[in-house]
């Protein structure tokens, strides 16, 4: 142990001091890549190399920051070339909104120059290890053994595993390679825009599904993977969907859609399907909360001028007779002064044609000789009615006739590869559609879920 200490404090001073100052200066000399210092990782990187090529060092604070360093990329399971990787792919930049615009050529002399700086500097600080550190904290407690000792025992960094889990695979995992394999990321300036250019920018670019969130667009991390290879029936109601969405992603005219009908038909399944199923043609998805639809001209200024495609999803849309959150989804649909863009559809599914509670004692009005009811009663009226007639088209999903009922049970069953007699489970499909929620496709997944449990544990009576 002695004998190690010794070879590091020794080592440290010139070759380990020149690196750790060349790493302090390449974080401070970020240009396009400003925004990655407000990361928390990189900003204590960044404190812990201020404080190591003070005047004065304080100990007991560079290793409070190491350790952190340290716990941040034991968290992200990666190491600290492939965490900077991740943050300079997904952290929105000027150069990655120009790129998602123009690909390639959006790298004019001016950004070319920037993005060659940045790049190499942000290549020198990933290639920072944790042994210059540590090195260089033997050095400072050089006369106290008992310290040396246990800095030896700090933990090193870890080193770059598979990386941090991303939600868009594919292209994320190309464009990361190439980065950890090459000499020279500045060289990597071509192949980063054409990356943004396919697969968008910032947050927009690693997660394929959001939630607005308080202001902000919450990725999700494991969205529903559900494709339409995975439903059955309801194929022409889906058509309708599937066709308008193709449109808007051909740049072709397309309509806003109110999915409405029965509980547990698939409305809110047929939406989410879309996005695994175009994903590679630059669809993204943001469902908004019901409670939140007055923040929808944020939304859609966040969204204006991106390259990708979005599609805004209320679910279960309906709304109590005197809330107002519906006057800002009427103008989202049609009658805003501010234009919707091309790029941006809202999808929504509810259980009701007309979303807006409407009461007898509406139409009462009309006729009503009580003082106390509105003068204007048809213009009520007529506005609880227009929200639904906003969206350009109306799909209904009914529930299932026994028959249909029965069809999706056993296709669910066959998909599963579950042997079972058919007189059986179609048997058995009605008594649980009795004893639980009506014929639906949820209901018959509920079954299938049931019965495939039910021959789990008792494989004897399987066919």
């Amino acid at each position: 142990m002695e004998g190690n200490i010794s070879n590091s404090v020794k080592a440290q001073p010139d070759a380990g001091r020149i690196d750790l100052r060349r790493a302090r200066f390449a974080a401070g000399a970020l240009v396009v890549y400003r925004a990655l210092k407000q990361d928390g990782l990189v900003a204590e990187l960044c404190q812990m190399l201020g404080h190591m090529d003070s005047e004065r060092p304080d100990l007991f604070r560079i290793i409070d920051l190491y350790s952190s360093v340290g716990y941040r990329l034991f968290a992200e399971g990666t190491g600290l070339k492939g965490y900077i990787i991740d943050k300079l792919l997904h952290t929105e930049s000027p150069f990655s909104r120009a790129a998602e615009a123009e690909g390639e050529k959006c790298l004019t002399d001016s950004m070319a120059a920037a993005m060659a700086n940045d790049l190499g500097q942000l290549q020198i600080l990933a290639s920072m290890r944790s042994e210059w550190v540590r090195d260089f904290i033997l050095h400072l407690c050089k006369e106290d053994e008992v310290i040396q000792e246990a800095v030896m025992k700090l933990p090193l960094w870890p080193d770059d595993g598979t990386g941090m889990k991303d939600a868009i695979a594919g292209e994320v995992d190309r464009i990361k390679v190439l980065l950890q394999n090459s000499g020279s990321w500045p060289d990597c300036a071509g192949a980063l825009a054409e990356f943004h250019k396919r697969c968008g920018s910032g947050i927009f670019s690693r997660y394929r599904a959001f939630v607005w969130k308080d202001g902000t667009f919450d990725g999700i991390e494991s969205p529903d993977p559900v494709r339409f290879s995975d439903l059955i029936s309801y194929e022409l109601e889906r058509e309708d969907v599937i066709q308008n969405t193709l449109h808007f992603l051909d740049g072709k005219p397309a309509n806003n859609i109110l999915l409405y009908g029965d509980r547990g038909t698939g409305k809110s399944t047929t939406v989410k399907a879309l996005i695994n199923e175009y994903l590679g043609r630059g669809l993204r998805m943001i469902e908004v909360p019901k409670g939140q639809l007055a923040d929808f001209p944020l939304i859609i200024r966040q969204l204006t001028g991106r390259r990708l495609k979005f599609i805004l999803f209320v679910d279960d849309l309906a709304f109590e007779d005197n809330e107002e959150n519906y006057t800002a989804l009427k103008a989202a649909l049609e009658g805003s002064l501010e234009s919707k863009p091309d790029n941006v559809l809202i999808y929504a599914t509810s259980n009701r044609k007309h979303l807006i509670k409407e009461r007898f004692s509406d139409r009462a009005g009309l006729v009503s000789g009580n003082a106390e009811d509105e003068v204007r009663a048809a213009d009520t009226m007529q506005e609880k009615l227009s929200l639904s007639d906003r969206f350009g088209m109306t799909i209904v999903f009914s529930s299932p006739d026994k028959r249909r009922y029965l069809e999706i049970v056993e296709g669910i069953a066959e998909k599963r590869g579950l042997c079972v007699d058919k007189d059986r489970l179609q048997r058995e499909a009605l008594k649980w559609e009795l004893q639980y929620n009506g014929r639906s496709p949820r209901t018959a997944r509920q079954f299938v879920d049931w019965l495939e449990g039910q021959l789990a544990a008792y494989p004897e009576d399987n066919c």
